[in-house]
């Protein structure tokens, strides 16, 4: 007896099927759940923020799924044991803290020798880490091999908290200065002694070019 086509596909896409969701069965289900949301307190140290860093470059950061620390050989991204160290001589004339900022905010602008590009960008989905968070992982990075210095005031390339201290030599803000008045020209001329700028007297009108002045007529000649 002969058996339809119809009827094999349909038994073979049955026991494909069967099989399949056994197979599916048998594989562990994990549960997996959205990173926990971490609250940075705005008095938060720098010892804390390293600890905090940890749990993010863990977890949220997802930094961990391809970076390890310890390990050598054949590794997809460069191994973070020591990076502390060597964050300063990667770039000429950059800071840790911006060799690091720069790896998270433009992670493609430098690249490891002997490694590819591919790292997300790690403030723009899906891992949208906030810029006091990553403070907080450069914190951590800062203390694999060094010492770490940043605080939720510090500024980089990429940051500028409101409430950061400005270096001494950076330029008066030309707001402030509208808002104080306009400094005086360095070119005009000292005002005339006993006179100050505001009680200078106004300078004389100038005719007209063109036009002669006012000049009253001379008084005729008496016989």
């Amino acid at each position: 007896m002969k058996i339809p086509v119809a009827p094999k596909i349909g038994a073979l896409v049955l026991a494909t099927t069967g099989f399949y969701t056994y197979v599916g069965q048998l594989v562990p289900q994990n549960e997996v759940q959205p990173p926990e949301a971490i609250v940075i307190s705005a008095d938060i140290t720098t010892v804390e923020m390293v600890e905090v860093g940890r749990e993010i470059a863990g977890g949220k950061g997802l930094c961990m799924t391809c970076h390890t620390i310890g390990q050598v050989g054949a590794l997809r991204f460069p191994d973070l044991s020591g990076v502390a160290g060597r964050a300063t001589t990667r770039v000429p004339g950059m800071s840790d803290v911006e060799y690091f900022a720069q790896s998270l905010y433009e992670p493609d602008s430098y690249i490891v020798e002997g490694f590819n590009p591919g790292m997300p960008v790690i403030n723009m989905p899906p891992i949208g880490l906030t810029d006091q968070e990553i403070l907080t992982v450069i914190a951590y990075l800062q203390s694999l091999g060094g010492t770490p210095t940043v605080t939720l005031q510090t500024a980089h390339s990429y940051y500028t908290p409101e409430n950061a201290v400005p270096p001494a030599d950076a330029p008066a803000d030309e707001e402030a200065l509208m808002a104080e008045g306009a400094a005086p020209d360095a070119d005009a001329p000292p005002p005339a002694e006993g006179v100050t700028p505001d009680t200078a007297p106004p300078a004389a009108a100038q005719p007209a070019q063109g036009t002669a002045p006012d000049v009253p007529p001379a008084q005729e000649a008496t016989q």
